[in-house]
């Protein structure tokens, strides 16, 4: 066997190792993981601050009370709508078991005979609502230990203003390796704060239309429609399902049509003409790569893991573009309607002093 095959097969055994310690430390991981997220987020309003003559210990402080109110009512909100929508979840599920059965029987006088008990069986409209409320309750556990995830993005951001100078001194090659770095911190953070921007526009936005529809719970939707917006196309779909079929069950037909229309309507709005202007193509991923990261990060951490798959996969491939070494790899995993603006969409590496 080759130097090159025995040194692969031991990545992929070290990388099948650490995948499997990462599942078994999840409820360890995932508070950290989310520290991690968002303080990445954080970041950007902190250095603005900073950067406009605020002093460094205000800014940490302006920006964690805004973190805190903003945790503290989103997981209020989510923990007490997905209690309130799964105690109604028996009700919505027979109420759509019902309507299935009865589009069933529409069918028999055309000819298509169906199996009604195996349909259900293997394909249970019903389980959309409780993958929906699993999800937003595995967010809302999460978000409960909010007192560890505070005190690490405090240390993370109170740590981020002088890594930078530790990196150089610890670095053997500080003025080859250092745009790398900045150019990875950079990229990471538009790309953060452009994605969070355009999620948090898009849950206002579901809310707002599914409560003049009169959707029940538009704000569990509007946050699911938020937290899904990370990842590309898949998560758009997969957030609008159960609320259209809520629509369906509650203000039949023509409301779920309207919820439908305008779940489209504002995923083309904001997924093709808002986030390409502003994050360019270079920071994209292959839809493959978005599905199989959501599968593998769903898998090891969860739900929190699927809302947080694309980010993760997203700092992998920044991190593997900032080096030319790499960045053979980090073309791989973007689309393909991306390898010719990749290089042009990346920003310059900052002038180092």
């Amino acid at each position: 066997m080759g130097m090159g095959a025995g040194k692969s097969i031991v990545i992929v055994a070290a990388l099948i190792v650490i995948t499997a310690g990462l599942k078994a430390a999840a409820d360890l991981a995932v508070p950290f993981l989310l520290a991690a997220f968002i303080a990445t987020i954080a970041a950007t309003p902190m250095y603005w601050l900073e950067r406009r003559g605020t002093p460094g210990w205000l800014a940490i402080t302006l920006v964690m009370a805004a973190i805190l109110v903003a945790l503290l009512g989103v997981g209020a909100l989510v923990v007490q709508s997905a209690n309130a929508f799964t105690a109604k979840l028996p009700f919505y599920q027979e109420r759509l078991t019902l309507m299935f059965s009865t589009a069933l029987t529409w069918l028999e006088p055309l000819g298509v005979v169906l199996s009604r008990d195996l349909l259900i069986e293997n394909f249970n409209p019903g389980t959309a609502f409780t993958l929906a409320g699993n999800a937003l309750a595995g967010l809302g556990a999460a978000l409960s230990n909010s007192f560890l995830i505070l005190l690490t993005v405090i240390f993370i951001l109170a740590e981020a203003t002088s890594f930078p100078r530790k990196l150089k001194d610890v670095l053997s090659r500080p003025k080859q390796s250092m745009p790398h770095f900045v150019r990875f911190a950079e990229n990471v953070n538009r790309y953060m704060a452009i994605k969070t921007t355009v999620s948090v526009s898009t849950g206002l936005a579901v809310t707002l239309m599914l409560a003049v529809l009169g959707v029940d719970f538009p704000v569990l939707w509007g946050i699911l429609a938020f937290m899904l917006n990370f990842v590309p196309t898949i998560g758009s779909i997969i957030a609008a399902v159960p609320a259209v079929l809520l629509a369906l069950v509650e203000l039949g037909p023509l409301s779920a049509l309207l919820a439908a229309s305008g779940y489209v309507a504002l995923n083309i709005f904001f997924g093709n003409f808002i986030e390409p202007r502003f994050m360019g193509r270079g920071l994209g991923l292959s839809t493959l790569v978005v599905f199989l990261s959501l599968v593998l990060w769903g898998w090891v951490f969860g739900p929190v893991g699927m809302l947080l798959s694309v980010p993760l996969t997203m700092t992998a491939k920044i991190a593997l573009e900032a080096n030319p070494a790499t960045e053979w790899l980090a073309r791989l995993l973007g689309p393909a309607d991306g390898l010719e603006k990749a290089d042009a969409d990346l920003p310059e590496p900052a002038e180092q002093s």
